[in-house]
């Protein structure tokens, strides 16, 4: 992830929730707010009603591949945090991607032409 910082502090990942705009697919929600730093700064959040830490680190691990493999596409400037729902543990990576670039097409997310898959 060439230009994407992690986000690591509650008070970041509360701020998007309270603030921020959404959008949800059956696997995944994306929050999303504007941030005054030229980068984009991405969270996942995986609760425990998905499964044990094997799964949970499983679907971070996809989801962080989905946002790697399609970063050219999406805008910069931005803070993004995906939370995973129950779905995203029986999903394929191909449906989590196609529903990642539909959730980040609704908030205005990808560049003109970036969807790539």
């Amino acid at each position: 992830m060439e230009h994407t910082v992690t986000l690591k502090q509650n008070h970041e990942f509360r701020r998007l929730y309270a603030k921020g705009k959404s959008a949800v697919a059956p696997s995944m929600a994306i929050y999303c707010r504007k941030n005054r730093f030229g980068i984009n700064r991405i969270g996942f959040t995986t609760g425990t009603k998905l499964g044990n830490a094997v799964v949970r680190n499983r679907i971070r691990r996809r989801l962080r591949e989905v946002y790697r493999t399609n970063e050219a596409g999406i805008r910069t400037g931005y803070d993004i945090v995906v939370v995973a729902r129950v779905r995203a543990g029986h999903s394929r990576y191909r449906e989590l991607e196609r529903q990642f670039l539909q959730t980040a097409d609704k908030l205005g997310l990808l560049l003109p032409g970036g969807e790539q898959a």
